[in-house]
């Protein structure tokens, strides 16, 4: 019976994880709603769905992804948190004269209706209620799950996969193909480093935070971008 339960959820995972990729990329690539449609749409498929399946499968526990369980791992991924944000703002610096920002700007104008007058409420949200809904989804409800029901590496590489694939449609028209090609292999690794966090302490809380702190920094660009700083 536990054999089954384990198939069971694995599959479960997978669809969910599968349906709702398909489903942010039609809203993303295709539709292009306002933001504030985007972001509902992303609450039912990231946050409604997988809690929905995890009410039917008693086998997964959301009360784990919220226990802290180690002060000294949260400071260490504090301190990591802070290293990324150095980080993205020095690559920016060192390659923005590959990026144009006024093609990003328009992209984010067109498909998202997000300009200078609404930026600063798109930037806390992204960087706070984002990160903890993408982190959930990904890190909690994709990872934290696979690795008990399929195994180290296949959670690994599935999870971190998603997270990259998602962001996808989102920068389509951003960059061109070799800077695309580099932001998703860092995305792809940045999730790697996520997942590692979180199989130590088996919580979403350590990744959450440098999560956050990568949102800063690409934010701070945003600000940069729209002329706010």
């Amino acid at each position: 019976m536990e054999k089954f339960n384990s198939n069971k959820t694995n599959m479960g995972v997978m669809f969910i994880t599968v349906l709702s990729l398909i489903g942010m990329f039609i809203v993303d690539y295709f539709i292009q709603p306002g933001y504030l449609m985007k972001s509902m749409v992303k609450i039912i498929l990231f946050l409604l769905v997988p809690l929905t399946f995890i009410k039917i499968d008693k086998s997964i526990s959301i009360k784990k992804y919220f226990k802290i369980s180690s002060k000294k791992q949260f400071l260490i991924s504090l301190g990591l948190g802070i290293g990324v944000y150095i980080i993205i703002l020095g690559a920016y610096f060192i390659l923005k004269s590959f990026i144009n920002l006024d093609n990003i700007q328009d992209i984010l104008l067109e498909s998202l209706n997000v300009d200078k007058d609404n930026f600063v409420f798109v930037a806390l949200y992204i960087s706070f209620f984002n990160s903890l809904l993408e982190e959930f989804f990904f890190r909690g409800f994709i990872f934290l799950s696979l690795l008990n029901t399929s195994g180290r590496l296949k959670a690994y590489i599935i999870s971190a996969f998603a997270f990259a694939i998602y962001h996808v449609a989102i920068m389509a028209n951003w960059f061109n193909i070799a800077l695309f090609a580099l932001a998703l292999s860092g995305l792809f690794i940045g999730a790697l480093i996520f997942n590692y966090l979180n199989e130590k302490n088996n919580n979403i809380y350590n990744s959450w935070l440098v999560h956050m702190f990568a949102n800063f920094a690409i934010n701070t660009v945003g600000f940069i971008m729209f002329g706010i700083i």
